[in-house]
């Protein structure tokens, strides 16, 4: 995304060189009344989930695409009056230094292409003897650094020690943040590997993976018992328990396993789990005012196997606290699990988990592997909550697209699935390059 600032008289002279230099394309994120006319910040290939990630935590205070733009417009007009003063500062250094190494001019020229990169109307000084003032330069070229990170929509990272082991570290963490982990997680990661080849620290991260998500060993099928689904409207809970119930049926028949819900907060909620039912041969009940969650397991203390389905409520709604206390009070030895779509931002994994970890969440399932480009923020999500991963599921068909979660499996689908992501934009590239 390329942002850029036009200043002119009138709007309609703003509007022309914006025309001119940018193109019909350019999408306008802001403009305000200035001293001496207008100024226009526009941006080309505007993305607004892009912008989201620039803007970080601040980002949540936009309430619409409108205000969004505005904060970005804000964000850029900040760095570049940031990357002024650091040109400022480097001519008053320029000029300060002048008299001092005029003679070390061309030993400078490495330094110079380096941290110009990007910038390159930025005149910097000739380099005078590195001890007279290395300290000051060190902190110049790392100011500029961070900026141009930050010009360019990157999160800036710390200037690394010069060192081999440094940049395999960094081109590491790059590549994990490729994979789906977050910028923190991946940084973790990368500085474990003290020494060696990019690719070894590769293994060795992936290696790290599988021993960081954990799974659950037993199979509810075998183990039996009363499990619940929890997880917002939406993330194939009421599926993933016909899927269960259909492997299960096949496996010991339809006399041991029963299918409970507690969705009494919607018109025709219940339709789909009777669906399964009337296909399974498998009874369904629902629990209401005249039927608590506790009655209708001890009704079903005969079978092996309870699935209980649950509303896709919010902390605002009505019966988020009752439903969710509703299971945590259960004399019952409910296993409570989290179902967590592949497709949904980090963020949004978390803000879920929030919601429902007050009912003693015991893992969780994740739906929708298919669907997501990268697989590693579903992976990083569990890593960094701790939750075994019971099962997941890659696609609708019933019960074929659900698969007991075992660590390395899962690991190595992400990798399949960063590689295709990879092949598929190299595909583009050559399409776009070609046209």
């Amino acid at each position: 995304m390329k942002v850029k600032r036009f200043f002119a008289q009138t709007m309609a002279e703003a509007l022309k060189q914006v025309s001119e230099q940018m193109g019909p394309d350019a999408v306008i994120l802001s403009n305000r009344r200035v001293d001496g006319g207008v100024e226009i910040v526009t941006a080309l290939d505007y993305d607004e989930n892009m912008a989201r990630q620039r803007l970080g935590n601040q980002a949540e205070e936009a309430t619409n695409g409108s205000r969004l733009a505005e904060m970005q417009a804000d964000q850029h007009r900040r760095l570049e009056d940031e990357l002024s003063r650091s040109r400022d500062r480097i001519r008053e250094v320029r000029e300060k230094r002048a008299s001092q190494g005029a003679s070390y001019a061309g030993s400078f020229a490495a330094v110079q292409e380096e941290v110009s990169g990007g910038f390159g109307d930025i005149e910097l000084l000739p380099q005078a003897p590195r001890e007279a003032y290395s300290d000051e330069l060190a902190q110049m070229r790392a100011e500029i650094s961070s900026l141009r990170d930050m010009m360019q929509g990157r999160r800036p990272q710390p200037e690394p020690e010069v060192s081999a082991t440094t940049a395999v570290q960094q081109r590491l963490a790059e590549r994990l943040q490729e994979f789906g982990l977050g910028s923190d997680l991946a940084g973790s990661i990368s500085r474990r590997h003290k020494a060696g080849r990019l690719e070894d620290g590769w293994k060795q991260s992936l290696k790290m993976l599988c021993t960081g998500v954990r799974t659950s060993r037993m199979e509810w099928l075998d183990e039996g018992g009363a499990y619940a689904l929890v997880g917002p409207t939406g993330s194939g809970k009421t599926t993933t328990i016909g899927k269960l119930a259909a492997r299960y049926v096949l496996k010991h028949g339809s006399d041991s396993v029963a299918l409970v819900t507690t969705d009494r907060y919607r018109v025709a909620a219940h339709e789909q789990l009777f669906v399964f039912g009337r296909i399974l041969n498998v009874p369904v009940r629902v629990v209401d005012e005249s039927h608590s969650l506790d009655d209708i397991l001890d009704e079903l203390s005969d079978r092996h196997l309870v699935l209980i389905d649950t509303a896709g409520l919010t902390s605002a709604d009505k019966g988020y606290q009752e439903q969710l206390a509703e299971l945590a009070r259960s004399h019952h030895n409910i296993k409570t699990h989290l179902v967590v779509s592949a497709t949904s931002q980090p963020r949004i994994m978390k803000s879920v988990w929030h919601c429902y970890k007050m009912a003693n969440l015991a893992g969780c399932v994740m739906t929708k592997i298919d669907e997501a480009l990268t697989l590693g923020e579903s992976l990083g999500f569990v890593m960094e909550t701790g939750l075994p991963v019971a099962y997941y599921t890659d696609g609708q068909k019933i019960p074929e697209d659900l698969h007991h979660a075992e660590a390395v499996p899962l690991v190595r689908l992400a990798v399949d699935r960063l590689k295709t992501l990879q092949q598929q934009q190299a595909v583009a590239e050559g399409l776009k390059e070609h046209a």
